[in-house]
């Protein structure tokens, strides 16, 4: 079973999303899709000061096995990119919940309570 800490939220597709003290949103991969994809070789993050439309493919993770999109989970700007991740993409794969990916400035700070919560994440991902 993958690891789901209970004061994430998370997405469908499989994103985690930690809420800071300052409303800002740190995104990352989940656990079970670091699982799933196996050994993680590249890493495209989006610029800071991109403005992201909710679901949209804003980053790019690469495995030997294939590439997957990374979705915004909410709308917003692009705070900072994670570039001690996309120098060590492998990172991912050791701690998921470590190796964030990017920040955002949600445009909405209630988008973010219609994300999963931890409990109904584990039942999609299981």
């Amino acid at each position: 079973m993958s690891n789901v800490p209970a004061d994430l939220k998370y997405t469908k597709s499989h994103e985690w999303i930690r809420v800071e003290a300052d409303g800002t949103l740190t995104v990352g991969v989940t656990d079970h899709a670091q699982e799933a994809l196996g050994d993680v070789v590249f890493l495209e993050l989006p610029e800071a000061g991109r403005q992201l439309n909710a679901g949209e493919a804003c980053a790019v993770i690469e495995s030997v096995k294939a590439a997957s999109d990374i979705y915004a989970p909410v709308a917003g700007e692009v705070l900072a990119a994670n570039q001690d991740a996309a120098d060590a993409p492998e990172s991912v794969n050791a701690d998921a919940y470590a190796a964030w990916l990017f920040k955002l400035k949600p445009a909405n700070a209630a988008d973010v309570d219609a994300l999963l919560d931890a409990a109904a994440y584990a039942k999609i991902s299981e």
